[in-house]
């Protein structure tokens, strides 16, 4: 129970990564805040923690809007009097070159991906500085290390988390409290199934193409993300500040001749 007695808020919780990642945290113990902007998924994850014996409290919140955010935390330090975990997992993919993207397009996906994890990380972070103590994950990406060909608007955006990253962890470690970035190569997640019935005429020669990418010749699983999001919120992961995390199938240190 590596997270035995702790609180943790998980945004984006309502599938995918974010949901396997909160049904992970409570297993350790943890009561989960799950937060989601769709109300019905973020229910469901609920409902299957507390199939499992664990924890959790759904609370409706856009991470991109202030008010709706400020208001969350405001619920959940009332429900649970702290937060010992932020994970800011919510965010949302973009596809194309500068040239092929329109500006609103662009400003969605930096809105939700680098506002997303300003925002809570914003008024979370009062609380963990009262305290002297908190953890801090946010959802970066590999293609913050690399060039992807017409991801544009999603490597800057995952390039602004990372460099966020370390700037919040020069901040805050004076007050306890750690921030570290999980880097994730391409993970079969409902999102990225959707988005490749979406974007290609044939998915399955896209999956295949993108198996190519990693050294381990296959795609990642949300628990593969889990695991390492769990390390980074255990004590485990102490002497880790401002550090990335990859759970890339070797993306980004591998090049196979």
């Amino acid at each position: 129970m590596k997270l035995q007695n702790k609180v943790a808020l998980v945004t984006g919780a309502g599938s995918g990564i974010g949901q396997t990642t909160a049904e992970r945290f409570a297993m350790e113990g943890a009561f989960v805040i799950v937060n989601d902007v769709s109300e019905r998924s973020g229910l469901e994850t609920v409902e299957r923690i507390r199939e499992s014996g664990g924890k959790a409290l759904f609370l409706l919140a856009d991470v991109t809007d202030a008010a709706a955010v400020q208001a969350m935390v405001g619920e959940a330090i009332k429900a649970c009097t702290r937060i010992d975990i932020l994970f800011n997992n919510a965010g949302i993919s973009g596809v194309g070159a500068i040239h092929e993207i329109e500006p609103e397009a662009w400003d969605r996906v930096m809105s939700v991906n680098v506002r997303g994890v300003f925002l809570p990380s914003k008024y979370v972070v009062p609380h963990m500085m009262e305290r002297r103590a908190g953890t801090i994950i946010n959802m970066s990406s590999c293609v913050a290390e690399i060039g992807l060909a017409r991801r544009a608007s999603y490597s800057a955006s995952k390039g602004a988390v990372l460099a966020l990253t370390k700037s919040m962890q020069v901040d805050y470690a004076k007050y306890n409290i750690r921030v570290n970035a999980l880097l994730p190569g391409t993970i079969m997640t409902p999102f990225v199934e959707a988005y490749l019935e979406r974007s290609y005429d044939d998915p399955e020669a896209a999956i295949a193409a993108i198996q190519k990418r990693q050294l381990s010749g296959q795609l990642g699983k949300p628990e593969d993300v889990a695991n390492a999001a769990l390390f980074l919120a255990s004590e485990e992961s102490s002497f880790m500040m401002g550090s990335p995390l990859y759970i890339d199938g070797g993306i980004v240190f591998g090049k196979d001749a």
